[in-house]
């Protein structure tokens, strides 16, 4: 019943669990279960995924859908390995709602590893007790959007990050891009490597400080433009990702 790698999509619903027991019948409750239930009114029959958000898939068929719990027969296990090349998205904290909407733009579109960034421009400033609040949204935002795109891996929100903290973290990625509106290199001109981490960094609405550039371009990034238009930093992320996804995963 276990295997590796995934299965084809066939359109079910997909339900996170922090914990995938083992058995052949699992229980969906709490907030899954009401939703699974109250809004997309499953019936017994119906295909579903069940995933720890981890890499654990279970496909299963639902046996009873009553109250807010759903009883799910398990059909096969599978063990989803990580994607290559992994994608690591530098955010620079937006204004307002931004932030979690770069967030689930940048999921549905396969980022694995978001690291919200204190750049020097930012308005948005976490804060002491503004820094659990905005981390809970980013992840709820993360969560939410794996579950649209049937994601069984959940991408890491780390802590928010300093200038000096990113290049400290580039020391162990393969190719780190830099968008800026001002560079001359397209992206579409970037080798970009199969294996490894790729990094893209995203600036803030007031754009990137002469030194930001200048101190990732030291760490090795390559400055590049997405091309003649200039997006917002809630959809650049997300932009760059669908490129660099057509040129390696979806390939």
């Amino acid at each position: 019943m276990s295997s590796a790698g995934a299965p084809e999509a066939d359109g079910a619903p997909l339900f996170l669990l922090d914990e995938v027991p083992a058995g052949d019948v699992l229980t969906v409750a709490g907030a899954e279960g009401r939703h699974a239930v109250d809004v997309l009114r499953l019936a017994a029959g119906e295909r579903v995924r069940v995933s720890d958000g981890r890499g654990l898939l279970v496909e299963g068929s639902v046996l009873a859908a009553e109250g807010s719990t759903l009883q799910v027969h398990v059909l096969a296990r599978h063990e989803i390995a990580a994607p290559e090349p992994e994608f690591l998205l530098v955010q620079a904290l937006p204004k307002g709602d931004h932030g979690p909407l770069a967030v689930d733009l940048a999921t549905e579109l396969g980022v694995d590893r978001i690291v919200p960034w204190t750049a020097a421009r930012c308005v948005t400033k976490w804060r002491d007790d503004r820094i659990d609040k905005g981390l809970a949204k980013w992840r709820s935002a993360a969560r939410a959007a794996s579950k649209q795109a049937r994601r069984p891996r959940v991408p890491e929100v780390t802590a928010p990050m300093s200038t000096r903290q990113v290049i400290g973290l580039l020391g162990d990625v393969d190719l780190t891009l830099v968008l800026h509106e001002q560079a001359r290199r397209p992206l579409a001109q970037v080798d970009v490597p199969a294996e490894g981490t790729v990094a893209v960094i995203v600036g803030p609405e007031g754009g990137l400080t002469d030194g930001e550039v200048v101190a990732f371009r030291a760490a090795g990034a390559h400055s590049v433009r997405l091309g003649p238009e200039v997006l917002r930093t809630s959809t650049a992320g997300a932009a760059a990702l669908a490129a660099l996804s057509a040129r390696t995963r979806w390939a």
